[in-house]
């Protein structure tokens, strides 16, 4: 499936999507909206090679966990398409940016709308924090670090049996805080895994607040480099970037892009809460009223009725 529009309009429709959600819902993951917008665009309008979804495009209900008496569990992932030999694999490994992932995914057609209507309901796979049943998701990764090592996994898998298609990860920096991420870089370098490639959305906040203020983490490419990945470091709002970024030369080794991005890009109001921008819950109606006025003029749409 390729996409007629632009990366931009769909970063642009992402955006617009979680910003509505957000003011309906008193609150959500805007932050994540503004700094990975053009990363999941980039990954799901261009650079992935998907097939067409084999799940519908309304989401099902949660539908048990798997085991012998439930033949037809299913992960999230029939909407990247069917898990074949010659199309890519995409890892979500921070859980918490699936608003973000189901967005996108409706941007680009490949779920419906309606879906976002599910969002964190009782017995709906369109989780709040992405499991591995949630539109779009493979495994449940939370923001662990585990999403790189199982994508890893998956990508040894693969180059042994000789697929074409690569396995793709999206991560965030607060990752590189856990150790077994070193871990998953330091098995790719030594097995020499290179069908495997990481985008990181490098935006200086965690659920705890600031990055530095929780743990410094140094030269994040100069680890990368010594653990045995190759790692480029790019605008992570510039398309352009990211295109010239996936052709570095990687053989024998895994290509993390460090896309380095800001938490209220394009939604200039949120500097305020910065860094305590994890989840965004309205302090006041006042507030609440102030940052739909102030976001829908940055995104160019009216103010969200959120009263009805």
């Amino acid at each position: 499936m390729r996409n007629e529009r632009s990366s931009e309009d769909v970063a642009l429709g992402i955006r617009r999507r979680v910003f509505e959600h957000a003011m309906r819902n008193n609150g959500g993951y805007l932050s994540q909206a503004c700094s990975a917008g053009e990363q999941l665009a980039w990954l799901y309008n261009e650079e992935l090679n998907l097939g067409p979804p084999t799940l519908p495009p309304i989401p099902e209900p949660f539908g048990g966990v798997p085991s012998a008496g439930n033949p037809g569990y299913h992960t999230g992932a029939g909407y990247n398409g069917p898990a074949e030999p010659g199309y890519d694999r995409l890892f979500i490994a921070p859980a918490h940016y699936a608003l973000v992932a189901y967005a996108t995914l409706i941007e680009v057609g490949r779920m419906a709308p309606e879906g976002l209507d599910m969002f964190n309901k009782d017995g709906s796979s369109v989780e709040m924090i992405g499991a591995e049943h949630s539109p779009g998701m493979e495994v449940h990764n939370g923001t662990l670090g585990i999403g790189l090592s199982t994508a890893a996994g998956l990508a040894w898998g693969r180059a042994r049996k000789g697929e074409p298609g690569r396995t793709w990860v999206f991560m965030s920096d607060g990752e590189v805080q856990e150790g077994q991420t070193w871990e998953a870089v330091q098995a790719c370098a030594h097995h020499g895994i290179d069908n495997l490639y990481a985008i990181m959305d490098v935006n200086a906040q965690q659920c705890d607040g600031a990055m530095d203020s929780v743990m410094e983490v140094g030269d994040i490419r100069q680890k990368f480099l010594t653990f045995g990945a190759a790692c480029v470091e790019i605008d992570g709002h510039d398309l352009g970037a990211m295109r010239d970024a996936v052709r570095e030369p990687h053989e024998g080794r895994p290509l993390i892009i460090l896309a380095h991005t800001s938490p209220f890009h394009t939604m200039s109001i949120l500097q305020e809460r910065f860094p305590r921008l994890h989840y965004v819950r309205f302090k006041s109606e006042d507030e609440r009223a102030r940052m739909n006025a102030s976001i829908a003029a940055d995104l160019g749409v009216e103010p969200i009725n959120y009263t009805h």
